[in-house]
C-alpha cells in the first residue's frame, strides 16, 4: 500500500500531486483500491458511480458534513471522472474502487444497515430496528450520547449494536450469495455503528483513547478492504499526514501515547507499506473561522 498524505485538509495542491501519483499506481501498477479520510456511505456512492455500479440510493446528496469542501470539490471531482473513465475500459474484477475510512456517519451507516436489510430479510430488518432503537435519539447529535453515557444517567447501547452487527455476520453465507458487495457495504456500515458507538462513548474522557479508536476503525476497515478485493489487492489511502506517518516515532506516540493508521500499516505490513507525507511554507487554503462556518 502507498500512503499520501497532506499537512491541511483544502489545499488544491495537495490534491491534485495525490491524483497525479494515484493515477499512475493504478494505470501501470494494479492498485484496484483508493481508500480516503471520509466517511464510508458517502463514499460508497461515489464508488458505485466510478465503477459502474447501480446507485444505492439514487439522487441522494453526499459528503454534506463539516467540512464539505474536503472532498466535494472541483479537484475530487476531476479525479472521479478519470477514474469512471478508467474503469469502463477494465473488467469488473479489475476496477478500482473509492472507498471511505473514517468513522463519523452513525445516522447514515444505521441507514444503509436497515436499508440493505428492509430488501434482503424484512424480518431480520425488524430486529435490527429494534437493536438500533437505543440510539435513534442521538443519531443527529450522537456527541450527546457520549454526554449522557458519561453522566451514568443512560445505559450504554454498545450490547445492542454488537448483536446487530454479529446478526449480520451469521447470515453471511446466506446473503453474500445473493449480491455480495451490497453484502460487504451492509457489514462495513454495521462494524462502523459499533465503532462508533464506542468512539462516542470515550470522546469526553479525552487523551488517547478516542484517536486511538478512530485510526484503529480506520486501519481494521483498510485490511476488510484488502481482504475484500482479493489476495493481490493493493491500496492507495489518502488521509492527513497526521494519520498516514508512524506514530511511534514523533510526540504523538512518545509523549501522548497515541496510534496511527500509518504506524499500524508498518507493523502489519512492514516494507510494503510506504508512507509520503506533503507539505508546503506558503499559499493558501480553504478554511473556516469556526466549526460549521462557512468556507473561506
Amino acid at each position: 500500500m502507498v500512503l499520501l498524505g497532506e499537512a491541511s485538509h483544502g489545499t488544491s495542491e495537495f490534491y491534485r500531486a495525490r491524483t497525479a501519483i494515484t493515477r499512475r499506481l493504478v494505470e501501470k501498477h494494479g492498485f484496484s483500491i483508493v481508500a480516503v479520510e471520509a466517511d464510508w456511505p458517502d463514499a460508497m456512492a461515489i464508488d458505485r458511480f466510478a465503477r459502474g455500479l447501480p446507485a444505492a440510493e439514487p439522487g441522494r446528496p453526499v459528503f454534506r458534513r463539516f467540512p464539505t469542501w474536503m472532498w466535494r470539490n472541483t479537484d475530487v471531482d476531476a479525479f472521479i471522472a478519470w477514474l469512471r473513465g478508467h474503469n469502463a475500459r477494465a473488467s469488473p474484477e479489475r476496477r478500482a474502487g473509492f472507498y471511505g475510512l473514517d468513522i463519523y456517519s452513525l445516522s447514515d451507516s444505521i441507514e444503509a444497515v436497515l436499508a440493505y436489510l428492509d430488501r434482503t430479510d424484512p424480518e431480520a430488518a425488524k430486529v435490527a430496528r429494534e437493536r438500533y432503537g437505543c440510539l435513534t435519539p442521538w443519531q443527529q447529535d450522537p456527541a450527546v450520547y457520549g454526554r449522557a453515557v458519561l453522566s451514568r444517567g443512560y445505559h450504554t447501547c454498545e450490547p445492542a449494536v454488537v448483536e446487530a452487527l454479529t446478526d449480520l455476520l451469521n447470515k453471511r453465507l446466506e446473503y453474500a450469495t445473493r449480491d455480495n458487495e451490497r453484502f460487504f457495504d451492509a457489514v462495513q456500515n454495521a462494524h462502523l455503528v459499533a465503532a462508533a458507538e464506542r468512539y462516542y462513548r470515550t470522546l469526553y474522557y479525552g487523551g488517547a483513547e478516542s484517536w486511538n479508536l478512530r485510526d484503529r476503525h480506520m486501519f481494521e476497515t483498510l485490511t476488510r478492504l484488502l481482504e475484500h478485493r482479493g489476495a493481490h489487492a493493493k491500496a492507495v489511502v489518502w488521509a492527513h499526514n497526521s494519520h498516514i506517518g508512524d506514530a511511534r516515532f514523533t510526540d504523538m506516540g512518545r509523549v501522548r501515547n497515541e496510534l496511527n493508521l500509518g504506524q499500524l500499516c508498518r507493523e502489519r505490513f512492514g516494507n510494503e507499506a510506504a508512507m509520503i507525507g506533503f507539505g508546503t511554507d506558503t499559499g493558501t487554503v480553504a478554511a473556516a473561522s469556526d466549526w460549521g462556518k462557512p468556507m473561506r
